[in-house]
């Protein structure tokens, strides 16, 4: 695989394996994941995402300390509904030792308002990341303005299972530079099972098909972002592009029209800004990109 596409998605799939349209039971979501982190693609892989609610269950469910696969567990948390009793969850799971170890290293805070994020992120011990829902249907800037206060990230939500949960090329450019001006680091969740945009089934009852985004435009928009290089219409041009041909790939760059990220860039972009997306199939991302014969 090219050095430049690696460094790209290096930990860039949490697993959400029990969240619809995969919808899996735990302890069959458990099984994939501890499975992908023994395969040959684990290097695409970070986080298992698990409602805070469903802890005790989960913990309960953990391979044996003598399975085949002994790394610490990873964790990206959702915390809904009353946050104050999804927090104490979080604080009595962690509390004791657990063989293999578990490690919260994330959480995932359904949409609040600003005020109530100030309030949340001050019971959130600093060394976990947590990025918060902010709705496509609000103002940015109050949320903008607090994120940066409290040094936390922003989730968007990239798609869902009927063709209004996702937002248009316009709106998600929107928000990535808007996010990519502010420094505010984000993570992406539903609708980004392909390599790149097109026309897909959806799993609503009485609807066929819509446009869902691909994490390969969201990536590459994203690192283009960043280095604030691109307009509007720019980002949304390459959120738009349906053809991998539209990419100039290498070792050492991949480039987009006149623009090029070298790997450096790349690197920072992942490491700073769009740092993972939610997907309920680890399986479906890998095989676009076999399709693609990037694998």
């Amino acid at each position: 695989m090219l050095t430049s596409l690696k460094q790209l998605l290096a930990r860039i799939v949490d697993y959400a394996g029990i969240f619809p349209p995969a919808q899996l039971s735990l302890p069959e979501a458990i099984n994939i994941y501890d499975r992908a982190h023994a395969s040959p693609h684990c290097w695409m892989l970070d986080r298992f995402v698990l409602p805070a609610t469903r802890l005790p269950e989960f913990i309960k469910l953990l391979p044996s300390e003598d399975a085949s696969s002994s790394q610490p567990w990873s964790l990206s948390v959702i915390v809904s509904g009353n946050w104050r009793s999804g927090l104490e969850q979080i604080y009595q799971a962690t509390k004791r030792d657990y063989k293999p170890s578990i490690q919260i290293s994330a959480l995932e805070v359904a949409p609040l308002s600003p005020v109530e994020i100030q309030s949340i992120r001050l019971e959130i011990p600093a060394e976990v990341d947590t990025f918060f829902e902010i709705p496509f249907n609000v103002d940015l800037e109050p949320y903008l303005d607090i994120l940066h206060q409290i040094g936390a990230g922003a989730k968007l939500r990239t798609g869902g299972i009927t063709s209004n949960a996702f937002p248009d090329s316009t709106q998600l450019g929107q928000r990535i530079l808007s996010l990519a001006k502010a420094r505010i680091p984000f993570k992406a969740t539903a609708g980004l099972h392909h390599a790149l945009r097109g026309h897909c089934l959806t799993h609503a009852l009485n609807e066929t098909s819509t446009t869902m985004h691909g994490f390969l435009n969201v990536a590459i928009a994203s690192a283009f972002a960043y280095q604030q290089a691109v307009t509007l219409d720019e980002v949304v041009a390459i959120l738009e592009e349906s053809s991998i041909d539209s990419f100039q790939l290498s070792d050492i760059e991949i480039g987009w029209h006149e623009f090029s990220l070298p790997i450096l860039a790349i690197e920072h972009s992942r490491q700073q800004f769009f740092r993972s997306f939610g997907s309920c199939s680890f399986e479906e991302p890998i095989h676009e990109l076999y399709d693609l014969k990037l694998l």
